[in-house]
């Protein structure tokens, strides 16, 4: 029998999402409690330790299902993409609001009050989710309140429900910054974490890593050298690798080449990655 994809379904031997009872084998099934990122990012983690591997992040605002809080670490599944790993403990809360805006600007600060003159409390990434209750203007200015009292400038964010139109423009206003595997955020991304989080802002909800978009995203239009004329938007996967095009000949990714997010023409990446792994193993139009 093939077992489920332990990155998407939360089982161990000893304890299981009830949801998948009768599909795993496990100690104890359990059902998630409901919690929200309170952190600006967090890592998600292959295993209960600060020297275990980053499988991926969560930002701010962002909600999981937890299974497990145990000395410092919460196993969870996120409610975004289902991933399931592990949290430190300190990441999370049960005090749930919902969000109302949505950080829309590549990083911007969050403020103890509606000043900029102020002391920054925390950096936020693109993506970050806010439940503003209120706002305020300061010296011409225009701010976003939270509960707490802190402050958001208002121009650097929307409404949840006012999506980009166009993940490839989300895409390149992040060239330049820096690659990190497991990064999901505008501090740091990977390739995946490109392609995934620029078709969020756009309110298209895409897997978490390179396979799994390679596996089911859009439609599949070409293998190796035989593909049809590329254009805006469609994705290119190499072994454990994903680029998004900017139009038929630019691709946009976040390189391990350059450790950043960069513009890259396709012939020229075809054949510097080909020594490597190969030629791509796919396209697929979104």
């Amino acid at each position: 029998m093939t077992m489920p994809d332990r990155r998407l379904h939360a089982y161990r031997p000893d304890l299981a999402d009830q949801r998948l009872r009768g599909q795993v084998e496990a100690g104890v099934f359990v059902a998630g409690i409901a919690n929200q990122v309170c952190a600006a990012t967090a890592d998600v983690r292959r295993e209960p330790s600060p020297d275990a591997a980053v499988d991926t992040q969560v930002l701010c605002g962002e909600t999981a299902q937890v299974f497990e809080d145990h000395e410092g670490w919460c196993w969870v599944q996120l409610d975004g993409d289902g991933y399931v790993g592990y949290m430190a403990h300190n990441a999370l809360t049960s005090k749930i609001e919902t969000a109302t805006h949505i950080i829309s600007v590549p990083r911007t600060f969050l403020y103890p009050g509606p000043d900029m003159k102020f002391p920054v409390t925390a950096s936020l990434s693109m993506g970050s989710r806010l439940c503003v209750v209120g706002e305020a203007e300061t010296r011409g200015t225009h701010y976003l309140l939270l509960g707490s009292g802190e402050a958001v400038v208002a121009s650097h964010a929307r409404r949840v429900e006012d999506h980009s139109g166009d993940p490839v423009a989300v895409a390149a206003r992040l060239v330049e910054t820096p690659y990190l595997w497991g990064g999901r955020s505008a501090f740091g991304i990977d390739c995946s974490g490109l392609v995934q989080l620029s078709h969020a802002m756009c309110a298209n909800a895409l897997p978490r890593d390179s396979d799994m978009l390679r596996a089911g995203t859009g439609e599949l239009i070409g293998e190796g050298n035989d593909h049809p004329p590329l254009r805006r938007g469609d994705l290119v996967f190499w072994k454990g690798h994903v680029a998004m095009m900017e139009n038929d000949s630019i691709m946009l990714h976040a390189s391990g080449h350059t450790m950043s997010v960069v513009r890259e023409p396709f012939d020229e990446a075809v054949a510097r990655i080909g020594h490597l792994y190969g030629l791509p193993l796919a396209y697929r139009r979104p």
